[in-house]
């Protein structure tokens, strides 16, 4: 039997969805596969980065958790599977803006968790992004984490271990989750609709992350790329003075405005279901979630121009294999006649050189004109 046949046995049927969701993280399957064939820890921490399959093991995982300890299994699974979930014994917390409030944190984790079952024997409690957590809600967790009830299990997730607190980590065990290869994503973007190249170039880009995968063969994914080449080739051709760069700033800001409304929206609908949310508190944790969505387009621009430049190298010095722009191999052999692969890889450093620097509050806007006027002289 293959080792893939000898895991999937180990899984067992009723647990179909747990290997489903670890099918390309073997040492997770295997982890979590044992933690169920006895007696489940009462805390984890699922570390890996976004699109690495944590989200969905963390459901399917508390699923089996939920339904070893129901009268009726089958039925908790099926509940606890949904997204979002009616189960009432799953609490699922995913930060609505850039941090989990704290309030929220207290109220349906740590003083939730105090509670017995509402049915079953058992209750799970997933915090997603826990690196989002403020140091003092991960503080006041601590308790929970180093003495919580028989009953309760807690499945933190989190992308950025540098963001949780050693005392946090510490106190749960951790189940690795290692990026995806681009092998992988290309499979499961397939179906996309995308051309071969094109899926590709996504999965490369991507850097293990299937949801950004996604993204990229979006149509908002397919813009953002295109204003990266109309940064980067003025740079080439000495052409900066038009500012450029002030295309990437306004989609990041579109982006980050929709995504402000979108959880003004949903944080109005759970004031209106009885969580309380004062007006300040709605207000603060919308421009929170658009500040946070419009950071992460900023860095995907940052990643997708030192890819970009990346790849003009590889082209100059004659390794088009490793090009993760597949799709615009003709743009780039155009573009990289003459160039030095020395300067090419040089400018890619200066991107992420620049990227790191706005973690200091550097304006944004004068951060990129730096930086594109530096390409420009160092490029054209």
């Amino acid at each position: 039997m293959s080792a893939a046949g000898i895991e999937h046995t180990r899984v067992g049927p009723k647990s179909e969805a747990l290997f489903e969701a670890t099918e390309h993280q073997p040492r997770a399957r295997v982890a979590l596969s044992a933690a169920l064939a006895g007696e489940p820890s009462h805390a984890y921490l699922f570390s890996g980065p976004r699109g690495s399959g944590k989200r969905a093991a963390a459901r399917a995982f508390a699923a089996e958790i939920l339904a070893a300890a129901s009268a009726d299994p089958d039925d908790a699974r099926r509940r606890a599977l949904l997204d979002p979930s009616p189960h009432p014994d799953l609490v699922w917390l995913a930060p609505t803006g850039a941090q989990h409030m704290v309030e929220e944190v207290r109220e349906r984790v740590i003083r939730a968790a105090a509670y017995r079952p509402f049915e079953g024997g058992k209750r799970v409690f997933v915090v997603e992004a826990a690196e989002a957590m403020r140091d003092e809600s991960q503080n006041a967790l601590l308790k929970t984490l180093e003495e919580p009830p028989e009953f309760v299990h807690l499945i933190l997730l989190s992308s950025d271990g540098e963001g949780l607190l050693e005392t946090v980590a510490s106190r749960c065990q951790t189940v690795d989750f290692a990026p995806l290869p681009a092998e992988v994503l290309e499979r499961e973007l397939a179906t996309e609709g995308a051309s071969p190249d094109e899926v590709a170039a996504a999965a490369r880009l991507a850097a293990g992350d299937l949801e950004r995968a996604r993204l990229l063969l979006s149509e908002p994914g397919r813009k953002l790329r295109a204003d990266v080449e109309r940064c980067v080739t003025p740079a080439l051709e000495g052409e900066c003075g038009g500012a450029p760069w002030k295309g990437l700033l306004d989609r990041a800001k579109a982006v980050g405005d929709d995504a402000e409304a979108v959880a003004r929206e949903a944080l109005e609908e759970e004031s209106k279901a009885g969580i309380k949310r004062s007006a300040k508190d709605i207000s603060d944790g919308a421009k929170r979630a658009g500040r946070r969505r419009r950071t992460e387009i900023l860095e995907l621009a940052f990643e997708l121009c030192a890819a970009w430049l990346r790849d003009l190298a590889a082209v100059a010095a004659g390794a088009e294999e490793v090009v993760f722009n597949r799709d615009r191999l003709d743009l780039l052999r155009s573009q990289a006649q003459g160039l030095d692969p020395a300067a090419a890889r040089r400018g890619a450093e200066l991107v992420q050189e620049t990227r790191r620097g706005l973690e200091l509050n550097v304006s944004e806007e004068l951060a990129l004109e730096a930086l594109f006027f530096r390409l420009e002289t160092l490029l054209a």
